[in-house]
């Protein structure tokens, strides 16, 4: 005896797939825009801009999701350190910078129909109970592949794994 089971046609031509949430680590310097100036922007929300590195522009234009979470880090900072958590709220779309003149980070060659820069929006999430130092980092085992610590990683957004992540948000919770 055979069964033939009927799905409705728009089952057929949904493609239906799960996506897992990603971390990143977002550099900013204090002075240009700190996790204070996130806290009180607009709904505790600000465009990332200005990114002008191509395997970040990658990242965030290819990458990046939607329900992503984002590490806050503050660098050329003293000390250095993770100060909370975001959440991405709009992937990449043109970073509008680009297109300014009178904007540092204006490109001549990109257009609008051509963007070659892309940002992405975070949101406030959560300040962690105590900020992550990049000392306490690098003194923590198994942080030391991440991307932060490696020699001549400079990049001003990062990919961090899960683990990094769950280890860096027990650190943010012990009592050291």
């Amino acid at each position: 005896m055979k069964f033939i089971i009927a799905l409705p046609i728009f089952f057929l031509n949904k493609k239906i797939k799960y996506m897992a949430k990603k971390y990143w680590l977002f550099k900013s310097d204090p002075e240009d825009f700190g996790w204070d100036d996130l806290k009180k922007s607009k709904n505790k929300r600000t465009s990332w801009s200005g990114v002008r590195n191509y395997q970040v522009r990658n990242f965030i234009r290819d990458d990046m999701k939607k329900g992503d979470w984002v590490l806050f880090y503050h660098s050329n900072a003293e000390p250095n350190e993770i100060k909370g958590i975001c959440e991405i709220v709009k992937e990449g779309y043109a970073d509008d910078t680009q297109f300014k003149p009178d904007d540092p980070h204006y490109f001549p060659s990109a257009s609008m129909d051509e963007p070659i820069w892309y940002m992405v929006d975070i949101q406030f999430k959560e300040e962690l109970k105590k900020s992550v130092t990049l000392n306490d980092i690098k003194k923590n085992p198994k942080l030391k592949n991440m991307k932060l610590v490696q020699k001549g990683s400079r990049l001003s957004i990062s990919p961090v794994t899960k683990d990094e992540y769950d280890e860096i948000i027990k650190m943010s919770k012990s009592k050291d």
